[in-house]
């Protein structure tokens, strides 16, 4: 199975960050977050990828290559400066990935395990959302979990995600967007849904960015400070 890992984003927001890099190449622990993607996928088994361009998206060309370096095989999907939004840049991508596939959204950490969505079974045109607690930007959320009906509460949609390919079908080229096509879906019972309570960080501005780094190395430290005391000599 392949991924797609979407990269094609402006990153408005994460100026001037992202004045010449785009969004997924910023930092975390001295590795741009869209490599983190690649290792955790790659772990999982799946070594196929596309990733969808815009923005500066040479420089992810000129990094990544062909992800041989990596022991995996990268394709790019080349879109208009602008982007085609989410929906958009899959459905010009389709040629690319085969019947059902992985996408995940470029600018996201998490320890979420991808391995498990290769286990959910997809009949034509379905596909399976994972869903997150709501974090302080959206409070609201965004979708219900669909066993739970609609009066449920509603979660935030993590950017990770996996279709059939016929979800898209009927869809012309061009910009789309995806959460009204998700829960347009979700009402016809043809999207399934998960929540994942683990770590899931939404990289939306530089504030954030520095957050995630700065929590990624406290825990690290704490890790490296524990593992000393356990294995300290007994002094009697």
């Amino acid at each position: 199975m392949k991924a797609m890992i979407l990269a094609a984003g402006r990153g408005q927001r994460m100026m001037p960050l992202t004045v010449e890099l785009p969004k997924p190449m910023l930092k975390v622990q001295g590795k741009p977050l869209i490599e983190h993607h690649i290792e955790r996928l790659k772990s999982a088994g799946i070594t196929d990828f596309v990733i969808n361009l815009a923005w500066q998206g040479d420089k992810i060309r000129d990094y990544f290559g062909d992800g041989s370096q990596l022991g995996v095989q990268i394709e790019y999907s080349q879109e208009p400066e602008q982007g085609l939004e989410t929906a958009g840049g899959i459905i010009q991508a389709l040629p690319l990935l085969g019947e059902q596939f992985i996408v995940i959204n470029g600018d996201i950490f998490t320890d979420y395990d991808v391995s498990s969505l290769l286990h959910i079974h997809l009949d034509d045109g379905e596909a399976h959302i994972v869903l997150v607690e709501n974090p302080a930007h959206n409070p609201n959320g965004d979708f219900t979990l669909r066993h739970l009906g609609e009066d449920s509460p509603k979660y935030t949609f993590s950017g990770i995600s996996r279709f059939h390919q016929q979800f898209f079908a009927g869809m012309t080229a061009g910009s789309h967007r995806l959460g009204p096509l998700l829960k347009s879906k979700l009402a016809e019972q043809l999207v399934s849904t998960e929540l994942y309570i683990g770590r899931w960080d939404d990289i939306g501005t530089p504030e954030r960015l520095a957050q995630l780094n700065n929590s990624l190395t406290a825990q690290q430290n704490e890790s490296l400070s524990h593992s000393h005391i356990i294995g300290a000599p007994y002094v009697g």
